[in-house]
C-alpha cells in the first residue's frame, strides 16, 4: 500500500494505492496545532492498516505556520563583525510602495540574539581576516549558554566562496552543545547576496527544531503501529526527500502542500494529452497557481514568506488568500473584500455548524446555490444554509443589497483575485495563458474555474478525477529530487563553454553521490540552470539546459539562448540595442531526480447514476436553472451543455452557460467553451 497524506489549513486529504491499483481516498477536518492528529485520523477514516504501508509520503504546512505565526524555535545568528544588523536593515525596496505607514517585515531573530565574530573572507574566497577559533568559540559558547536557544544559524560574509570559517565554528558548537540545531549558510544556500542568504539560513534554523520534533513524533507513532516502509516528505521544489534528509535542510519543506498539487496535476493530466497547464489549487484557506510548460513547472531561485526572502529552489507558485474558508469583509472605504483572513478548520465557515460566525466563500456558494447543503463531500457533511445567510446579513445590510447578491459578488471577487494571481505567473513573465489549459483542483477550484478561464481567454479546462484530494496524489507522484546551487562569476569568452561544462559536471557528480548516500539508485534525470546577465545588469536571467545541451555548448549558442530568455522576460524589441553587450555568468543550479514509477490514477469504477435534478442558482448577477448530475451521467451521456453542477464525493464542478462537459478515456472531465456563444 502506497499512501499520500497532505495536511491543509481546513482539511487533511489522503489517497492510497494498492498493488492492484485500487484507489482509496479520505478527507477529514484538519486539527490546528496538531496536524499529525489529522493525518492519523485520515488513515483511520480510510481504514488503512499502518503495518501494510510500504511507502508513506507526507506534506504539511507546519513549517509555514511556524513562520507566519512566529512560533518557531528561539534561534541565534552568528555573523561577521559589522554585519549584526543585516536581518534588520534588509533591502531598501518597499513591497507596498503607496502605503504611507509601511514597515519592513519583522525578522525571526531579534537583534539581541545576534553574535558577531572577527573574521572576513573576500568574494573570491581569499581570507582577509583570519578566524581566531579559540577566542571566537569561547565568546560564542558563552553567549549561547545565556539563553535557552534551540537552534543557531551561522552566516559569515562570503562563506559561499569559502566555508572554512563556518565549518570551524559549527564543529565547535556541535561538540560543546550537541542538542543545539546548527544551520550553516554554505549548506543551506551557497549563493551570493548577503541578506537573502542570511534570511534563508535564519528561517531554516528557526523551523528546524519544529520540523524535527514533528517528524520524530510522527515516526514514533508510525513505529508503534508496526510501520516498516519508506517515509518521505514533500519539498517546495516539487520533489520528495526522505524525512531524515529534510531534517538537515528544513527550509526545503516550507511550501510542500502547494508543490504536491502541481506534481499531481502534471501526472494526472498527461494521459489526456496536455502538457501546457495552469494549475489552480483552491482549498479551504488559500489558492495556489503555477505555470507548467511542456510538462515542466517553472522553478524559481527565490520566494518570500511574510515578506522575508528565501533563496532556495522552489516551484514558482503564486498564492492568494482566496479559499473556501476565506472571510468576506468590508474595508474602511466600504469596498467588499475576500481574504486573506481565513476561518480555517476551527471554527470554519458558518455553514459548518462549528461556531463560525464570519461569512466565507463557502457560505457564499451555499447561499447562491452552487453548493447543495445535503451533497457536500458526497453527503457525509451536512451544511447549515440558515447559518450562512445569518453570517452574510450584516454585510448585505451595510451594502444595501440582498444576501444572494452579496454572495454572488463574493464569488466574482474571488474569481478576480485568482485571475490576478494567474497573470503574475503568465502574462507578466511573457507567457500567454490562452496557450494553456486550466487545471482546477482542491475542494473549491472546480467550482470557480469556468468564469476564471473566461476572464483569461482560456477555452479548455481539465478537471482531474479525485480533484478534491489531488495534492495527496501528487505526493505519491513526486520524484525524489535534490538540488545544488553555486555562485561563480565568469565572463562569456571563448574558454567559457569548457568551464561551464566542467562546473555542471562536478555539480552533477555531487548530486549523484547525495542520492546514493540516501539509498536512491537507478535512472537519474538531470537538469541545469545557468544564471546569466549583461555586465551591469542588476539581476540575472535563468537559462535552462539538459544533459544533451552539455555536448554542444559554444559562445554563440550560449549568447543566443541568453538573449531569448532575456527578451521573453523583459520584452525587449528583439534585443535591438543590446547586441554586442558583454555577457557574464553569476551562478549555476543543478538538479537530480530519481523518477517515481507512479502513473496517473486509473479511471474510477462506473457507479449507478444518481437521479438528475434541476435547481435555481444565482450566478453572474442573474438567476438561472441549473442541472445537477454526477460524473457517471456525463460519462454515459457524452457532451453536456452548461449550466451544470457535476457532483462527486470530493468536489463539485460548476459548468457555466456556454461550456460543454465530457469525460475522456483517462477519467478526466473536459470542459470546452463554445466560442460561438
Amino acid at each position: 500500500m502506497r499512501v499520500g497524506i497532505e495536511v491543509g489549513g481546513t482539511f487533511t486529504d489522503l489517497i492510497a494505492l494498492d498493488d492492484g491499483d485500487k484507489v482509496i481516498v479520505a478527507k477529514v477536518p484538519s486539527v490546528p496545532g496538531r496536524p499529525d492528529d489529522g493525518a492519523f485520523a485520515a488513515l483511520a477514516a480510510a481504514r488503512i492498516a499502518i503495518d501494510q504501508i510500504t511507502d508513506l509520503v507526507h506534506g504539511s504546512t507546519i513549517a509555514t505556520n511556524a513562520v507566519l505565526e512566529r512560533k518557531g524555535a528561539l534561534t541565534a545568528l552568528i555573523t561577521t563583525e559589522g554585519f549584526g544588523d543585516i536581518l534588520l536593515i534588509q533591502r531598501q525596496d518597499r513591497e507596498r510602495v503607496f502605503q504611507l505607514a509601511y514597515r519592513k517585515p519583522d525578522a525571526v531573530i531579534e537583534r539581541r540574539d545576534v553574535i558577531e565574530v572577527g573574521e572576513r573572507i573576500l568574494a573570491n574566497g581569499a581570507v582577509e581576516t583570519a578566524l581566531d577559533i579559540e577566542r571566537s568559540a569561547a565568546q560564542i559558547l558563552d553567549a549561547l549558554r545565556k539563553r535557552p536557544y534551540e537552534a543557531v544559524a551561522i552566516c559569515l560574509l562570503n562563506a559561499y566562496a569559502n566555508p572554512a570559517h563556518e565549518q570551524a565554528i559549527a564543529q565547535r558548537i556541535r561538540d560543546a552543545l550537541p542538542t543545539l540545531h546548527v544551520s550553516c549558510s554554505h549548506e543551506i544556500s551557497r549563493e551570493f547576496r548577503e541578506y537573502e542568504r542570511a534570511s534563508t539560513t535564519a528561517l531554516s534554523a528557526y523551523v528546524q527544531p519544529i520540523i524535527d520534533r514533528y517528524l520524530s513524533r510522527f515516526e514514533e507513532r508510525l513505529a508503534r503501529e508496526g510501520f516498516r516502509g519508506r517515509f518521505s516528505f514533500m519539498q517546495s521544489n516539487g520533489g520528495r526527500l526522505s524525512a531524515k534528509a529534510i531534517r538537515n535542510n528544513s527550509i526545503t519543506a516550507l511550501f510542500s502542500g502547494p508543490a504536491a498539487g502541481v506534481a499531481g496535476a502534471i501526472r494526472q493530466v498527461a494521459p489526456s494529452g496536455y502538457s501546457n497547464l495552469i494549475t489552480f489549487d483552491m482549498g479551504g484557506t488559500s489558492t495556489d497557481v503555477c505555470l507548467v510548460t511542456q510538462g515542466q513547472p517553472v522553478v524559481a531561485p527565490e520566494t518570500r514568506i511574510d515578506g522575508l526572502p528565501i533563496r532556495t529552489p522552489v516551484l514558482d507558485i503564486a498564492t492568494v488568500g482566496a479559499g473556501g474558508g476565506s472571510i468576506v469583509w468590508q474595508d474602511s472605504g466600504g469596498m467588499l473584500r475576500v481574504g486573506p483572513q481565513s476561518a480555517g478548520a476551527s471554527p470554519g465557515p458558518a455553514c459548518y455548524g462549528r461556531g463560525g460566525q464570519a461569512p466565507t466563500l463557502t457560505d457564499a456558494h451555499l447561499i447562491r446555490g452552487t453548493i447543495r447543503a445535503d451533497a457536500f463531500l458526497g453527503g457525509r457533511m451536512k451544511l447549515d444554509e440558515t447559518a450562512a445567510r445569518r453570517a452574510f446579513e450584516p454585510l448585505a445590510s451595510a451594502l444595501g443589497l440582498s444576501v444572494q447578491e452579496v454572495a454572488d459578488s463574493t464569488v466574482r471577487l474571488a474569481d478576480a483575485n485568482v485571475v490576478r494571481a494567474i497573470q503574475l505567473i503568465s502574462t507578466e513573465l511573457g507567457r500567454d495563458p490562452r496557450d494553456y489549459v486550466l487545471v482546477p483542483f482542491g475542494g473549491a477550484g472546480p467550482l470557480q474555474a469556468g468564469r476564471i478561464a473566461e476572464d483569461l481567454g482560456i477555452d479548455r479546462i481539465v478537471v482531474p478525477q479525485n480533484a478534491g484530494v489531488l495534492s495527496a496524489f501528487g505526493l505519491l507522484a513526486a520524484d525524489y529530487t535534490v538540488y545544488e546551487t553555486a555562485t561563480r562569476r565568469i565572463p562569456l569568452t571563448e574558454s567559457t563553454p569548457g568551464e561551464v561544462r566542467d562546473t555542471l559536471k562536478r555539480m552533477r557528480d555531487s548530486l549523484r553521490k547525495r542520492l546514493q548516500e540516501a539509498g536512491l539508485c537507478g535512472v537519474t534525470r538531470h537538469a541545469y540552470v545557468l544564471q546569466m546577465r549583461y555586465v551591469g545588469q542588476a539581476f540575472e536571467v535563468e537559462v535552462p539546459l539538459d544533459d544533451d545541451d552539455l555536448s554542444h555548448l559554444s559562445v554563440s549558442w550560449l549568447a543566443e539562448r541568453f538573449a531569448e530568455a532575456n527578451q521573453r522576460l523583459y520584452m525587449h524589441g528583439g534585443g535591438a540595442g543590446l547586441a554586442g553587450r558583454n555577457i557574464e555568468f553569476v551562478g549555476f543550479r543543478a538538479s537530480a531526480a530519481v523518477p517515481e514509477n507512479c502513473g496517473a490514477l486509473p479511471p474510477s469504477e462506473v457507479e449507478a447514476p444518481r437521479e438528475t435534478t434541476t435547481r435555481m442558482i444565482r450566478e453572474n448577477r442573474s438567476m438561472r436553472e441549473c442541472t445537477v448530475l454526477t460524473r457517471t451521467v456525463i460519462r454515459s451521456r457524452g457532451d453536456s451543455a452548461g449550466p451544470l453542477l457535476v457532483e462527486d464525493d470530493l468536489a463539485t464542478v460548476f459548468v457555466p452557460s456556454g461550456w460543454y462537459a465530457s469525460e475522456d478515456s483517462a477519467g478526466n472531465l473536459i470542459l470546452q467553451r463554445d466560442k460561438t456563444s
